[in-house]
């Protein structure tokens, strides 16, 4: 690697520790509690009236450092909290306090022995008896400078560009204590979305990364191949398809909670590999998963941020209210003046279009154009909570139609904050429906188009055996957590984002 001057600097150091018997990276820690651990006992003890004597080893990341000749305060921090290190000649040596001169930087993780005291400032303190180094830090992070504004501390972080924050989370991980809480926040996203299901007798599964037939939703794949089968595989671009065939198998209700992949554009919405939840409930349809989801998305909320009513993008959003429940037809009807129901196929919906001067790429599908509209003059308009349903059959190849309309099938999108949330159905389960969608699907469209679907003649066959009623439901983690964190981009939710290759210069 390439190194600058201060890293040069302290590589230097390094050198000079193992020249005077010191390890920069010994092989054990031991700590006996996380900083805020040993924090708080300090705390109960001195709330107790006891002598709130608390003996204890800590490690963290050194974080501040003034050396003031026989008197040395520093900083270290573990992820749990921060803590000041008090060290004293008397306590700890000449030969320690010339160590801590020469070798220790900021960035450093260190191990520190003493008992914790209040000093002079009230400021809850270690007082050190010994210190080592657990990892020396070649390169500076960041620099995060804290002021205090109106009695609160205000910390201005240097690394703030997010396209470095994004390529080094590492970094923007360790100065920035507010993007490590969006991650624990999504972590106790996913724990109470297994918690609901768990609790509701759903069973959670694991279904194929690799699949020799991609399906269960309009996207492109990618595609890999096995060497030693000579076999081109694809990395799913959805769970549906498997985890149907579960309840073929007697299962009343499966999830799955993991990895997607989608061989598509980016936006601020949008990654090549994101986390879903996907169910499948048998004896439901979409009008319970709807109620389903509500009580879901109010649990989670309640579970992982402590309230209901939150706040995104500048809006307030109540998920204790019933949400909103709008047929599609009608909405498009009253936001565009186009009834879709009148314009049967392609040519006639996009005249329709033009007739109205509203844009549209010639030459697409009828399923296009209306999803089209949708994102355009519905979904930016839905802050509250609401499902849209009732969808044309020709987007939604897996659903089943509406009881007298073969047109229209049983279908709900749920949107909030003006961005689609989940996509659900009332599945299919007739199988010869089912194939003559497949062929229908693999017809009408061309080779490249990502509303081609695949005949999978695997899952007809498990069909043919016998799939109860069901409803089925998808939902992209990656989204939830944006909503619920109040977060602009699908960037700042996922810890390690796929970016573009960095031009050299």
């Amino acid at each position: 690697m390439e190194t600058n001057e201060l890293e040069k600097i302290r590589i230097e150091k390094i050198h000079q520790m193992r020249a005077a018997g010191l390890e920069p990276y010994p092989t054990r820690a031991e700590p006996t509690l996380a900083i805020q651990g040993a924090v708080n006992a300090f705390l109960k003890a001195e709330a107790d009236g006891g002598d709130a004597v608390i003996s204890t080893t800590l490690a963290g990341r050194v974080r501040s450092l003034r050396l003031m000749g026989k008197l040395a305060f520093a900083h270290i921090e573990d992820g749990s909290g921060r803590v000041q290190l008090m060290l004293r000649v008397n306590e700890v040596g000449e030969a320690l306090m010339a160590q801590l001169r020469d070798y220790y930087d900021l960035g450093d993780f260190v191990e520190a022995n003493g008992t914790l005291m209040r000093t002079k400032t009230n400021e809850v303190t270690l007082l050190v008896s010994s210190l080592r180094m657990l990892a020396k830090a070649v390169t500076p992070l960041p620099a995060a400078k804290d002021e205090v504004v109106d009695g609160e501390v205000v910390r201005h972080a240097t690394l703030s560009d997010p396209e470095t924050r994004y390529r080094q989370r590492y970094a923007d991980l360790a100065v920035n204590p507010e993007v490590r809480e969006v991650f624990r926040a999504r972590a106790r996203i996913t724990r109470a979305l297994r918690e609901f299901l768990d609790e509701r007798d759903f069973i959670e599964v694991e279904t194929p990364i690799l699949q020799p037939i991609y399906g269960g939703a309009a996207a492109k794949p990618f595609v890999t191949h096995h060497n030693q089968l000579k076999q081109d595989l694809f990395l799913r671009i959805s769970f549906e398809l498997y985890l149907k065939r579960l309840l073929v198998g007697m299962f009343r209700g499966v999830y799955e909670i993991g990895r997607d992949f989608r061989n598509e554009g980016v936006s601020f919405k949008h990654n090549p590999e994101f986390t879903q939840l996907e169910f499948y409930w048998a004896y439901a349809d979409y009008l319970k998963v709807m109620d389903l989801t509500e009580e879901m998305v109010r649990f989670v909320a309640q579970a992982a941020l402590g309230t209901t009513i939150i706040a995104y993008d500048g809006n307030t959003i109540d998920l204790t209210k019933p949400w909103q429940r709008l047929n599609l037809r009608q909405a498009l009807l009253d936001a565009t003046g186009i009834d879709i129901a009148a314009c049967p196929d392609d040519a006639s919906l996009a005249a329709a279009m033009k007739a109205k001067d509203l844009p549209f790429k010639p030459g697409s599908t009828r399923g296009k154009l209306i999803d089209g509209l949708l994102g355009d003059y519905l979904e930016p308009t839905f802050i509250q909570p609401t499902f849209l349903y009732d969808y044309p059959r020709d987007i939604s190849p897996l659903a089943k139609s509406k009881p007298g309309d073969p047109t229209t099938v049983e279908r709900f999108e749920g949107f909030i904050g003006g961005m689609e949330l989940c996509n659900a159905f009332t599945e299919l389960n007739d199988p010869l429906d089912q194939e003559s969608r497949f062929l229908e699907m693999g017809r009408d469209y061309e080779d490249d188009d990502e509303e081609r679907h695949p005949m999978d003649e695997d899952y007809l066959r498990a069909m043919s055996y016998g799939m109860p009623p069901n409803g089925g439901f998808g939902m992209g983690i990656d989204r939830l957590t944006m909503l619920l964190t109040d977060r602009k981009t699908i960037r700042e939710v996922i810890l390690f984002p796929h970016l573009r290759e960095r031009e050299e210069d």
